[in-house]
């Protein structure tokens, strides 16, 4: 069975960071993700993570770029010394919340020079962290102009060359509508590679089943392929958190109950 995690960067926004643990772990999810744990203390995390009971499935690298830069760098040609240096940082914060999944962020960047540097540095990253497991997942270009890896083909090609068995695909209903109008499509073709899975709806990034997605047909086929992994909740709450997880027991209903992650 699936398991369901909260994304405590966006769900909970009107509680502090630390107290959303507990919130999450209230409203009935069985695991949490956080993009970009790195503004707390770890040894706190750890801390909120024990007393929920609630493991981490999933941080991004690399950690966010003060001086205003992109969030991600690894298909950018010439940045290859800093996207190392970064991955090294993050693996320290993965060594302390454990988390079953780091996502690689690719970056803004384009042609053949930002397609083969991006498969040397998973292939790099791959390497230096095999017991890590690690994904990648196309964004739409709507949101975030430029970004490199905004095609699931493309990501289903870049897999395939890396070729590590710690790397797989993340799929995120929304980003997967955005781009093709067809989140149910990109599932049939392309979800038998998701590792991690995490919903919301289109066009605002809001609950399931409050857009164009089309959540009855989408989990029923993520259920029917057998996909056992965690399907995150990462969305913007409409009108608070708590008022809005109704779609919780909706989903629970087509997977049946939740286990712990």
């Amino acid at each position: 069975m699936v398991a369901f995690a909260a994304n405590l960067t966006l769900l909970f926004p009107e509680l502090p960071f630390l107290d959303r643990f507990e919130a999450a772990a209230e409203a009935g999810f069985d695991a949490v993700e956080v993009l970009f744990p790195y503004d707390d203390p770890v040894p706190d995390i750890r801390a909120r993570m024990a007393a929920s009971g609630l493991p981490m499935v999933l941080m991004n690298c690399p950690p966010p770029n003060y001086t205003g830069g992109p969030r991600g760098m690894a298909a950018v040609p010439g940045a290859e010394d800093r996207f190392r240096h970064d991955f090294t940082r993050v693996l320290r914060y993965a060594a302390e919340l454990r988390p079953r999944f780091i996502h690689v962020m690719a970056g803004v960047a384009e042609g053949a020079a930002a397609h083969d540097t991006f498969i040397a540095n998973l292939a790099w990253a791959a390497a230096q962290a095999p017991a890590q497991r690690l994904t990648i997942e196309p964004l739409n270009l709507r949101d975030n102009p430029g970004y490199f890896l905004a095609d699931y083909r493309l990501a289903a090609e870049v897999i395939d060359a890396v070729g590590a068995p710690n790397l797989g695909l993340q799929y995120d209903a929304f980003h997967a509508q955005m781009l093709t109008g067809d989140a149910v499509g990109v599932w049939r073709a392309h979800g038998h590679r998701a590792v991690h899975v995490q919903v919301s709806d289109t066009p605002e990034r809001a609950e399931p089943w409050t857009g164009g997605v089309d959540f009855d047909t989408l989990f029923a086929a993520i259920r029917d392929d057998g996909y056992d992994g965690v399907i995150s909740a990462e969305y913007l709450p409409g009108g608070g958190t708590r008022a809005g997880l109704g779609w919780l027991a909706r989903a629970r209903a087509i997977f049946g109950e939740g286990r712990t992650a």
